[in-house]
């Protein structure tokens, strides 16, 4: 790895050849660019709600009775997103609506009575088309068959028809998966954080399998009952793990490389097993469809391989764009902004620890 060789052939005094100096500081420019976003989300909880799926559960209890569960993002128990479905006309509702609020997120229930039953009909969602947010809506029936689906601002209407074949599940879940990897900003962190670790070739390649086979193993583990932990705990593990790559890297760039700059794919491997726990707490909001489980979260976990290697893509993409123009600019070296890059990723990472921790108390 160019950035590696850089830093063990400054701690012995080498010369450091120009290029390799450029590529280091244009990988560190590349990075740095993309940790803007996490910067800007850190402060305010509230704009990263705006941006969460809501969602809806139906759930048949007679040819012409179900039960509504609606989720939507909300900043505090008065202020939500001003979404809610809309039944066809002359449905009833047969209970008071029940509210509750927790962690930012208004949840509401309620049971309606839907004359001629809802097979056939469809559930709008008014005021989605204008909103910046999906909605994920699972339609559990009798029989125990369940059907989940993505109603976006495009399209926001859900019509409730037979049970979807695996073609349809496929896509479904495989969505849901590219969408979830792509909207994590702690999961990205943590592949940003691999790769100013590793630089690029054979080893990133190792380091990544290595990530994708250990977040695999918890993620079917976890979804099929045999691992149950609770999601805030591993959320401020998976923090953690960001400040820990990111001392890494800081020890290394400072000629001091440990075992993890070294084994970089072992570190990576570890740190899956938990990732994968948080995939499956994301996937357990939506559910899995009784009948098609295989299929659903074998294409969920593509889905998110798919978003993984997107990312890593662009990373490497940008990284080529700056390097032309680290070479035009004659950097000499780009030491102090890998450097700082990495205590950029440690300090978010470290605010999300003590934000996560303390979330315990107010959760409880």
């Amino acid at each position: 790895m160019t950035s590696r060789r850089v830093v063990h052939a400054r701690s012995a005094g080498a010369r450091v050849v120009p290029g390799s100096r450029n590529l280091e500081a244009a990988l560190a420019i590349a990075l740095l660019g993309s940790l803007l976003l996490a910067l800007l989300a850190l402060p305010s909880s509230a704009r990263a709600d705006d941006l969460r799926p809501a969602y809806l559960q139906l759930v048949e209890r007679a040819d012409d009775t179900w039960d509504v569960s609606w989720k939507v993002p909300a900043i505090d128990e008065t202020t939500t997103l001003a979404i809610r479905p809309e039944f066809p006309p002359g449905t009833e509702v047969v209970t008071p609506v029940r509210r509750a609020w927790a962690e930012g997120t208004a949840m509401l229930g309620w049971t309606v009575r839907v004359p001629g039953g809802l097979a056939g009909r469809t559930v709008e969602i008014p005021g989605l088309a204008s909103s910046r947010t999906e909605v994920i809506a699972r339609i559990v029936r009798r029989d125990g068959s369940e059907h989940v689906e993505r109603i976006s601002p495009a399209a926001p209407v859900l019509a409730v028809g037979s049970q979807p074949g695996s073609p349809e599940v496929a896509r479904t879940y495989g969505r849901l998966g590219v969408e979830h990897i792509l909207g994590s900003l702690d999961h990205l962190l943590f592949l940003l954080s691999l790769c100013l670790l590793v630089g690029d070739g054979r080893q990133l390649v190792a380091t990544i399998t290595a990530f994708t086979l250990a977040h695999s193993i918890t993620l079917g583990l976890a979804a099929a009952g045999l691992l149950d932990v609770p999601r805030p705990p591993i959320e401020a593990a998976i923090a953690l793990s960001i400040a820990i790559v990111a001392a890494e890297i800081v020890r290394a760039a400072r000629g001091r490389p440990g075992a993890a700059e070294r084994r970089p794919w072992l570190l990576a491997f570890a740190f899956g097993l938990l990732h994968g726990l948080g995939f499956a707490a994301a996937l357990a909001e939506v559910g899995l469809p009784r009948a098609s489980i295989p299929v659903a979260l074998l294409f969920f976990n593509l889905g998110v391989e798919a978003g993984q290697l997107a990312f890593v893509a662009l990373v490497f993409a940008v990284h080529r764009l700056t390097e032309a123009l680290a070479l035009r600019m004659r950097w000499s070296s780009g030491a102090a902004l890998r450097v700082g890059a990495a205590y950029a990723i440690g300090a978010v990472a470290s605010a999300w620890v003590f934000e996560r921790v303390a979330g315990f108390w107010r959760a409880g």
